[in-house]
């Protein structure tokens, strides 16, 4: 645009199709006016040949440029031609005429590209027409039309972008080391040693060894905990243990920021045959066989699983029938089907199985019961009447020798059963002091409670390894960046902050769940409570879920260098995915979850208690009708959205609700003549989120009480935006319920997403001292 009237103008000409390419290279004008549109063609250039379009705006403008004289145009002309493109050297000579420019302002001339041009222009002494506000908003409405707006291409243009600072770093928020002692506050020394264990040579094993070496060298790791009395550390005093069960789950806790073969070696030892016998046995069993375990000195299985029935214990086929005649059982496995399916110890060095099979008396089944059966002499040869096959290459843990075992007609001593809760007398009669046989059973199967707790804490320190790696390479490795500028750490990016950020928050509230549960360890002579089995089943299926999605979520952000060995992703997601099915698959455990909310104890499952349960539960849920308040569905202010009543309250609502309507639709389908089985399967789906929903509530109130009782300045406030990021992302990803519910208004969940997104930046600035806190041993994490 002109201030002054219009008068003829001459048109940038227009190159015939026909006529030939020009030889010489092409100048840019020597007016120094003409300078303004210089980083416009360059990088209108730059980017690509120029479409049709583009050329068109271009003429169109400089057309409508009245100021211009007829020189000007036909000076221009040869870089508006798509016939006659620049080539790389006459490109390469307008970005040295920009770079070469002294410009006072920088970061005043890198705005946008009609900034860096009038400041070109002005520097070369042709800025009179540029004063003209006219003037320059066409120049950036022709920015605009070539979409080459913005700052980025004009740092680009001029290569003088911001240099990284060089100022001195941050002072850290809060001390890793005091967090690191505060999450490890109990058996704090106990796990520091373990750590310090597993980070030296004669705890760690060496990568890529064949099967056969591979389990020795574990056997030999192992051996060397046991030495150190980490293996019968939660057995008596009485027996040459440490008495403290809880030490059990620390120690194996520790041990899985190593190899995870040690840990699952030691599981089976230590936890499973030892715990079998001090959980099931009695004080003859703990005298002669507690120390030969905890000592290493007698290896042995847990032989519960077999290949026909999985998870279904309570229908196991292997039977143990006593013989009055020679006071012995005979244990016997039925049917090829019944075989014991990937016992670890079995296929290598276990000589003594605790074997759970049918306890028969007169003729009389009685239920699964334990008995203590040798299957190898000291030679490692298996016995008369034992089968073992070695079950081979797996998916992981390889150091672990899984085997299945078949017995044909095996005899042992009336005192190999395991008889803390029902004895076979010395008048051949079966007593127990719990008459119901399905009781029973369950009371049993509380053995199991401990090693569902000890899962579910390793499979947090598996991920706590995980994002510790993919962090510390995240917040170091650099990629892209805005343009001129150096590379920035991808750990900025926020979609690597929304993958890594709310599970990182995830793992702490678990590690906070999970340490309070392992204070109500099961003892010799405290089974544990029927809310302690519920809530060992619920943490151990979402922890290890959780473990499973952060490794894979932490291997992608590590890019291709995630792939390496080194960084050991694929030794952790191979040897942690058995983890979601092992003590328990975890679709079974919620679904136990979910039937122990609904009866409150899960003894009384399948019996007529359980029909009155649910009948009340779903009386209530009609007479009980959740006031939803509009104010509350609505806000979204921040205040609000950080508030934890108002975490918990979402959390609760959504765990009340599904059980109620779960109870609700079991009581029609009983009420429309299923039986108990068939309406527990139509609702398997409903079970599911009942315990999920559980489960997430007891993370987040253990989590808050962890950040109330954190020591300041600094840890309890960035733990405390940890809390809120996994409360805030719970919900989110939850929307879709809470929104069908009309808990939330669509309002409500978008401002929610726009908290997590804020609250994801700010865990990220702290990410590195959050998984310093973790205490993991450097050898652990060193990646060359």
């Amino acid at each position: 645009r002109a201030m002054e009237p219009t008068r003829e103008r001459a048109s940038i000409p227009r190159r015939s199709p026909d006529v030939s390419t020009p030889s010489t290279p092409k100048a840019w004008p020597p007016a120094p006016r003409l300078l303004a549109f210089l980083p416009l063609v360059r990088s209108a250039w730059g980017d690509g040949v120029l479409t049709a379009a583009e050329v068109g705006a271009l003429r169109a403008h400089l057309d409508g440029q009245e100021w211009m004289e007829e020189e000007d145009r036909m000076a221009l002309a040869p870089w508006l031609d798509p016939g006659s493109p620049p080539t790389p050297a006459e490109l390469a000579a307008l970005s040295e005429r920009i770079r070469d420019a002294v410009i006072d302002d920088v970061a005043e001339a890198t705005r946008s590209l009609t900034d860096l041009g009038v400041a070109l222009a002005r520097e070369g002494g042709g800025g009179d027409v540029w004063d003209d506000e006219h003037a320059v908003e066409g120049l950036r409405s022709l920015e605009g039309a070539l979409d080459v707006v913005g700052t980025d291409a004009a740092r680009r243009a001029l290569g003088r972008g911001r240099a990284p600072a060089e100022s001195a770093p941050a002072a850290p928020l809060f001390d890793a080391a005091a967090l690191h002692a505060y999450l490890e506050a109990d058996h704090r020394e106990l796990r520091a040693r373990v750590r310090d264990f597993v980070a030296s040579p004669e705890g760690r094993v060496p990568a890529g060894l064949p099967t056969d070496a591979y389990r020795e060298k574990v056997l030999e790791v192992v051996r060397a905990v046991a030495d150190r009395g980490w293996g019968a550390v939660a057995f008596p005093t009485e027996v040459g243990g440490g008495g403290d069960p809880a030490a059990g789950v620390a120690v194996f806790e520790a041990l899985a920021f190593g190899d995870l073969s040690v840990l699952v070696k030691y599981g089976v030892q230590f936890g499973l045959f030892g715990g079998a016998v001090l959980q099931l046995g009695t004080e003859r069993h703990h005298r002669r066989y507690l120390p030969a375990i905890g000592s290493l000195e007698l290896p042995g299985c847990y032989a519960m699983t077999e290949t026909g029935h999985g998870s279904n214990v309570r229908d196991l086929e292997t039977t143990a029938t006593y013989d009055p005649a020679r006071d012995e059982l005979v244990v016997h496995t039925p049917s090829e089907e019944a075989g014991k399916d990937w016992i670890g110890n079995a296929a290598r060095h276990g000589r003594m199985a605790t074997v759970f099979a049918r306890l028969v008396v007169a003729g009389e089944d009685h239920g699964v019961h334990a008995v203590l059966v040798p299957i190898r002499d000291d030679g490692g040869k298996p016995l008369p009447g034992i089968r073992i096959q070695d079950r081979g290459e797996k998916a992981g843990l390889n150091g672990v020798d899984n085997g299945r075992i078949w017995f044909d007609r095996v005899r042992v001593p009336r005192e190999n059963l395991l008889d803390r809760f029902a004895q076979i007398g010395d008048d051949g009669a079966y007593h127990s002091e719990i008459p119901s046989s399905g009781r029973r059973f369950f009371t049993m199967l509380g053995t199991l409670v401990t090693g569902r707790i000890s899962i579910a804490a390793a499979s947090v320190s598996a991920a706590k390894t995980g994002l510790a790696l993919a962090v510390r390479y995240a917040d170091g490795r650099r990629q892209f960046g805005p343009e001129g500028e150096a590379e920035v750490p991808i750990l900025e990016y926020r979609t690597l902050q929304r993958a890594l950020m709310p599970r990182l928050a995830t793992t702490l509230g678990l590690h906070f769940a999970i340490r309070e549960l392992q204070r109500h360890v099961p003892t010799a002579t405290e089974p544990a409570h029927p809310e302690v089995e519920v809530k060992a089943a619920g943490l151990k299926a979402y922890a290890s879920w959780h473990c499973v999605d952060t490794l894979q979520a932490c291997r992608e952000a590590c890019g291709g260098q995630g792939y390496r060995a080194a960084m050991r992703f694929g030794a952790l997601k191979a040897d942690t995915d058995i983890f979601t099915t092992f003590e328990g698959a975890n679709p079974v455990l919620t679904q136990l979850v979910a039937k122990g909310l609904l009866s409150r104890f899960r003894h009384q499952m399948g019996d007529l208690h359980f029909w009155g349960i649910v009948r009340h539960l779903a009386e209530r849920a009609g007479t009980r009708v959740t006031e939803l308040n509009p104010v509350m569905t609505r806000r979204t202010d921040v205040e609000h959205l950080m508030d934890g009543e108002m975490h918990r309250a979402a959390f609760r609502y959504r765990e009340e609700r599904l059980l109620r309507s779960v109870a609700g639709r079991l009581k029609r389908s009983l009420e429309q003549g299923s039986d108990l089985f068939r309406a527990m399967n139509e609702c398997q789906d409903h079970l599911v989120e009942v315990a999920e929903a559980h489960t997430e509530r007891l993370i987040l109130e253990a989590f808050q009480r962890g950040v109330a009782r954190g020591p300041t300045p600094g840890i309890s406030e960035a733990m405390g935006v940890a809390c809120a990021l996994f409360a805030l992302s719970r919900i989110h990803h939850h929307r879709g319920w809470y929104l069908e519910a009309g808990y939330l208004e669509p309002a409500k969940s978008r401002a929610i997403r726009r908290q997590v997104n804020i609250l994801a930046a700010e865990v990220r600035e702290v990410a590195p001292l959050l998984v310093d806190g973790f205490g993991i041993p450097e050898a652990l994490l060193a990646v060359d």
